[in-house]
């Protein structure tokens, strides 16, 4: 069996503004064969976890090596490329008439719109990854027509063109209807099981959107790290009600997947 590789390895890492603690002390690491889900209430420090490993913010303290190489130490523009990121952010930003095949070209230089020249390869790179995706029918439709769960895909297809070795999806159900976003959890649990690819962390705020595929999971709460582990050891009741800040229970369903139940607050006004 081949020994796991050290993909991302986070430090004591704090981030401070003035008098702000925004993170502190967050540790975290994770390594080839693990696939992370990201959990945490708003303002519990995810977006900015997100923006310190991608090297948008800086760090007060501690240190962030992605294999192998510090932020601080090495070209933080070419060690980018090694992490392919699904957002809102991105997909903001894209051209409206852009077609599909050039949004996941423009992804080999990670960023938004194609600005060197294109030769032949580059473009089969695109339409392959397409293809692999179950999305070449989209290739030369423009941006303004894809539904929400194409544009996503798009997106996805675009992080994987430069071949990171870390893909993250943040939030990436948002603004999806429960069918498209029950496709696109299937599409991601038959990524995650690809023999070769990515390590992936998916950012979310439901324990439903957990698929199987999905080995590890750390809680966020108030800027620090509260649990990180294997899935049955932070996927509990206590945790989560901990980390979100009311009283819910965590039910393990058949299949593998995860279902959140939240007792209703017994000062609610009816």
């Amino acid at each position: 069996m081949q020994a796991s590789k050290l993909i991302l390895d986070v430090q004591d890492l704090g981030v401070h503004r003035g008098r702000t603690r925004i993170l502190s002390k967050v540790s975290w690491t994770v390594s080839s064969g693990q696939h992370w889900a990201m959990l945490g209430a708003n303002g519990s420090g995810k977006t900015s976890l997100l923006k310190a490993i991608t090297g948008y913010l800086m760090p007060s303290t501690g240190s962030i090596l992605l294999l192998g190489q510090n932020y601080g130490e090495s070209d933080w523009r070419e060690l980018r490329k090694c992490i392919g990121i699904v957002s809102s952010a991105v997909s903001q930003l894209i051209p409206e008439d852009e077609p599909a095949v050039d949004t996941v070209t423009s992804g080999q230089t990670a960023m938004i719109g194609l600005w060197r020249r294109i030769v032949p390869r580059d473009r089969t790179a695109a339409y392959r990854l397409l293809r692999q995706l179950g999305c070449v029918r989209l290739a030369e439709r423009p941006w303004n027509v894809l539904s929400q769960g194409e544009r996503q895909r798009v997106l996805i297809a675009r992080a994987l063109v430069a071949q990171p070795a870390l893909l993250i999806l943040d939030e990436p159900c948002a603004g999806l209807d429960p069918v498209a976003r029950e496709h696109f959890l299937q599409f991601l649990d038959r990524l995650g099981r690809q023999r070769v690819g990515p390590a992936l962390v998916l950012v979310t705020h439901h324990v439903e959107e957990i698929m199987p595929v999905f080995s590890h999971v750390v809680a966020l709460k108030a800027g620090h790290v509260l649990a990180s582990g294997p899935k049955k050891t932070v996927l509990t009741t206590r945790v989560i009600s901990e980390a979100f800040g009311g009283a819910a229970r965590v039910r393990k369903q058949s299949g593998g997947r995860y279902r959140l139940a939240v007792a209703p607050r017994r000062d609610a006004v009816v």
